[in-house]
């Protein structure tokens, strides 16, 4: 079976420029991208930009595609999922920034580095490439 899911790598400009970067925390404690499955009839950019709008409550403008990540899971039933998740690169342009509590504990806007340094700490090792890809473009270097 498989599933694709799709989200973003969220950024916006502060009125002095400093550039902030979206990143949640999920249901599991994991500092994460917003991301979501699928729906009929939806292209994966438009499933990105629903997703992170319904978890984050933030409106944004789908940017390139920075990577497609793919894994296998479990799911209740122990079936073996072959999962795709598309991540884009996504500007924020309207919105407040509001958790969807019934799937993620919370979200929050980040200096670059600050994104990079929790990712690393908390975050899955599948989004590290995904960040960084993201960070690059947006002009900031990470190890």
């Amino acid at each position: 079976m498989k599933e694709i899911s799709a989200g973003g790598v969220v950024f916006r400009r502060e009125e002095n420029g400093a550039l902030q970067v979206q990143m949640i925390q999920d249901r599991y404690g994991k500092i994460t991208l917003a991301k979501g499955k699928m729906e009929p009839g939806e292209t994966v950019g438009q499933t990105a930009l629903r997703e992170i709008w319904e978890e984050t409550g933030i409106t944004g403008s789908l940017g390139e595609l920075l990577e497609v990540i793919m894994y296998q899971y479990s799911n209740a039933n122990s079936e073996i999922i072959d999962k795709e998740v598309h991540y884009y690169l996504v500007e924020a342009i309207s919105g407040e920034l509001q958790a969807q509590v019934e799937e993620i504990r919370g979200v929050e806007w980040l200096e670059p580095l600050d994104a990079w340094q929790k990712q690393q700490q908390a975050g899955y090792d599948n989004n590290d490439s995904v960040l960084r890809k993201a960070l690059q473009i947006l002009g900031f270097e990470v190890e």
